[in-house]
């Protein structure tokens, strides 16, 4: 009988035990944060991380990889230089001295050429976040001449001559002259000048000059103004705009009032 009882009792005793171990075992499980959830929180959270940064990219600034030497020194193969794209936004354009980025297309580039549009999406994609050079119709460059001006070389000292007024071009590549190609323009209003600090490595404006446009890149086709360098981290800085044109007249107050 006592035999009997006590199994009775240990029987009792360790029922619920089990059971609440069973249920505790259950809810447990069940508190758990599932595995594919989340992988898929952690792919819907870089899903828009992404998105953002292409918005912001696309609207704000971009970074731009530098994909030849046509700006040397200012700037070198590879660098990621950030392009403010709000810069000419809001009633503001472009001025001497500027290194802006522009869509060629029509000015440098011939209209019509195409690219496949999935690889067009994809580098297009990589290239506002930096990772990809960039479209070869996309140029950066150096502002020499806006609407109006009268843009010459080379003057008796073998610069070039902005509204009759020589610059000294401190900005451009050490073994480079101003330019090997003569040349007098007056630049239409709406339209910009421009050129590579490279200037025996670069094709610019010079080398349009007797295409439809002459050279000229329309105002509302560039993207933005370069405004730093942003990688390597080594080469972090501004990009100012030089003092080269601060002595450049208006266009209307020509030495000797001439009219480009």
């Amino acid at each position: 009988m006592d035999t009997e009882a006590k199994h009775t009792e240990r029987d009792r005793s360790s029922a619920p035990e089990t059971g609440e171990e069973g249920e505790g075992s259950r809810f447990a499980r069940s508190s758990r944060p599932s595995r594919g959830l989340s992988w898929r929180t952690a792919g819907l959270l870089g899903v828009i991380c992404t998105v953002v940064v292409l918005l912001f990219s696309h609207f704000v600034l971009q970074p731009f990889q530098i994909p030849s030497s046509s700006m040397e020194p200012t700037l070198q193969v590879g660098d990621r230089v950030l392009v403010n794209k709000l810069a000419y936004r809001f009633s503001s354009v472009p001025e001497r001295g500027d290194v802006v980025v522009f869509d060629g297309t029509g000015s440098f580039v011939q209209e019509g050429v195409r690219e496949n549009p999935v690889s067009a999406l994809t580098r297009g994609a990589l290239a506002a976040l930096g990772l990809a050079e960039p479209a070869e119709t996309d140029f950066v460059k150096r502002v020499v001449g806006v609407g109006g001006d009268r843009v010459v070389c080379c003057d008796r000292g073998g610069r070039v001559e902005v509204n009759g007024v020589p610059v000294d071009e401190r900005y451009l590549h050490p073994d480079d002259v101003p330019s090997e190609v003569p040349f007098d323009i007056v630049v239409p209003q709406g339209t910009l000048w421009v050129m590579g600090d490279h200037r025996s490595n670069s094709r610019d404006s010079r080398d349009h000059l007797g295409e439809p446009g002459g050279g000229m890149v329309p105002v509302d086709k560039v993207i933005g103004r370069a405004d730093w360098i942003g990688w390597p981290i080594g080469r972090w800085t501004s990009l100012e705009r030089p003092g080269t044109f601060s002595g450049v007249p208006d266009p209307g107050r020509m030495p000797g009032g001439a009219h480009g």
